[in-house]
């Protein structure tokens, strides 16, 4: 296997590869209601398949798994599909990218895309979705959202910011740039409100942030300077400095469509 399968961003290429295992570590959960919305909107239970795609170290995968589907994650990264084959034991893996995922024609009840789709956010993208998904088959893009109405989550984003660069992320134009598409419906929105990311602040906040691709790939002296900069951010702030256990607060957003060619 190869550590990349195919034509994936430099960034997500070099930074998840060093990275994975901080990566499953230090990421948030999704709310846990959303395993009923997916069994209720979605129609993925025991029968159906359900194709979580840039499935990472599976995360979101293991909520698709508690609907009772047949799961099947498909990851480019060998380093992220390790550590979800290590979490997921008895998980179908399939090393692949968007534009060409290695199932058949009109396979699948479902496609999810979880913290992932802003990577290949293209019309091609969702031409191999159309591809692989069964007549009236679902697709939905979900992603955990900070919050940064809050002060010093928007302080964190400051921080990162400058190191960005061209990697992309998550925004209105991440939609718009690629929806309205033929052969799928209106694109559909809910949100869950998130119980937040607690644990100790190396964890939730430092490890969180030095596992974002474009942080985790940048040479050791530069991230050792953005980690330094988080933990004065922490040590600056007064309801992070000094405590055990803080919460980082998000909201999870998924939008989602049926196919309809």
């Amino acid at each position: 296997m190869n550590d990349v399968a195919g034509p994936i961003h430099h960034a997500a290429a070099k930074g998840y590869t060093s990275k994975a295992e901080m990566y499953a570590q230090s990421r948030p959960d999704y709310p846990p209601e959303i395993v009923g919305w997916l069994q209720q909107h979605l129609g993925i239970e025991a029968g159906k398949t359900a194709v979580d795609i840039g499935a990472g170290t599976g995360k979101f995968t293991r909520y698709l798994v508690e609907t009772g589907a047949h799961v099947i994650a498909v990851e480019p990264v060998k380093q992220m599909h390790e550590q979800l084959a290590k979490r997921l034991p008895g998980i179908e893996v399939l090393e692949g990218i968007a534009t060409a995922i290695p199932l058949p024609d009109n396979s699948v009840d479902a496609l999810t895309c979880a913290q992932s789709f802003h990577w290949f956010a293209t019309k091609a993208t969702l031409a191999e979705f159309h591809r692989v998904l069964k007549p009236r088959g679902k697709l939905a893009l979900v992603w955990n959202r900070r919050d940064e109405s809050v002060p010093w989550v928007a302080q964190l984003r400051d921080i990162l910011a400058p190191h960005q660069g061209d990697t992309p992320r998550f925004t209105a134009k991440t939609l718009s740039s690629v929806f309205p598409c033929d052969g799928f419906g209106p694109l559909h929105a809910n949100r869950f409100p998130h119980p937040g990311h607690t644990g100790a602040p190396e964890d939730v906040i430092v490890n969180r942030f030095r596992s974002t691709s474009f942080i985790a790939a940048l040479p050791p002296d530069e991230e050792a300077k953005v980690a330094a900069a988080i933990r004065a951010l922490i040590a600056s702030t007064p309801e992070l400095a000094g405590k055990d256990s803080v919460t980082v607060p998000y909201d999870t957003v998924v939008y989602w469509a049926d196919k309809t060619g």
